[in-house]
């Protein structure tokens, strides 16, 4: 089995690069960069790197031709980015997914697939929505949109006979992620998350990063072509995510109140100048909060039926991520204690 995958050195990419090689297929990953240390670490595993771009139609056009599926995985996931990126996310994530799925197509590759998301069909009010969702609410944030916009483009190349299967990940979740999720994982394990925390009863399905990689190698294994896929551990509200996380070893183990919405709004406003004022990553900010405060709410039961799939509960999930960043921490303290004492000065 010969895979041309996208966006094989991000977040979900690494495991998914890791799992298709341990099925003995032949893995040829598209990176901007061979040189740097993901790109090189994929490699390590044993994937082919070829250099290309998805905004670049035909720099994929050789080391795709001759391949049985392409799994388009690469995209940018950000909040709060300012008004001067929007072209360069729309460019990557809406007309990067034209230029992979239709040369696809275009050149007969049999099966394809599409790593979308649950923005994809917005947010979901008191129900427990299916891949028959049909969106009911405008965007939120403009990642969101242009992961609605992505989308379409492959339900539509799907109606005209692409052999296509989008799966919908959750919320991504494990050791690693730099969403404001994540990063409040990582304030938690190192014992600086405060006792006042916001949106309580917001509800998200979440999966974990493990599992999302894993059942979107089961798609080529056993997904069916022209279907959608949802990928979710459950839903939750936040106090009930809060909850597990107390449950594993970590910081503060109370909740001193929730802030109210209008506060919470507020803060994360208040917050994003300072972000990027200071040159750090933007974590806190309106998109995030605006996000928090709605309900995003899936089922993943066509995914388990359909492909074979266990997606482990959700309180497991959390445990296995913060258990995952604690050793993170303790490598990167590894690494620093070292390279000081290589060079003392």
């Amino acid at each position: 089995m010969k895979i041309f995958l996208t966006g094989g050195t991000g977040f979900i990419g690494k495991p998914l690069t890791d799992r298709l090689l341990k099925r003995g297929w032949e893995v040829t990953a598209l990176v901007r960069r061979p040189e740097n240390d993901e790109s090189k670490l994929i490699q390590t595993l044993g994937a082919q790197l070829i250099r290309g771009d998805v905004t670049d139609k035909e720099s994929m056009r050789s080391a795709m031709s001759a391949v049985d599926v392409v799994i388009h995985n690469a995209g940018w996931y950000e909040f709060g980015i300012l008004q001067k990126d929007h072209d360069q996310m729309y460019k990557i994530n809406v007309e990067g997914t034209q230029n992979t799925l239709s040369l696809a197509f275009e050149l007969g590759i049999p099966k394809i697939i599409y790593t979308s998301s649950i923005l994809a069909f917005g947010r979901t009010g008191q129900i427990i929505a299916d891949e028959a969702y049909v969106r009911q609410f405008p965007p939120l944030t403009y990642y969101e949109e242009t992961k609605m916009n992505a989308h379409e483009i492959a339900v539509g190349l799907q109606k005209i006979g692409a052999p296509i299967m989008i799966v919908c990940p959750a919320g991504v979740i494990g050791p690693g992620d730099h969403s404001g999720i994540g990063c409040l994982v990582r304030m938690y394990v190192r014992r600086c998350l405060p006792p006042i925390l916001w949106t309580p009863n917001g509800r998200l399905a979440h999966v974990y990063v493990d599992d999302a990689a894993e059942a979107i190698a089961r798609c080529v294994e056993y997904g069916k072509i022209g279907e959608v896929y949802i990928l979710s551990n459950g839903n939750q509200a936040h106090r009930e995510m809060s909850d597990d996380w107390k449950k594993c070893e970590g910081g503060c183990k109370t909740t001193w109140f929730w802030l109210p919405n209008p506060i919470a709004v507020l803060l994360n406003r208040l917050a994003e100048p300072v972000e990027r004022f200071l040159g750090i990553p933007i974590v806190f900010c309106k998109e995030f909060i605006f996000s928090a405060k709605e309900n995003w709410q899936f089922t993943a039961a066509k995914a388990e039926q359909d492909l074979h799939m266990h997606f482990r509960s959700l309180e497991k999930a959390w445990c296995d991520t913060i258990a995952g960043e604690r050793i993170l921490i303790q490598k990167k303290k590894t690494k620093k204690y070292q390279h000081q004492k290589i060079n003392p000065n």
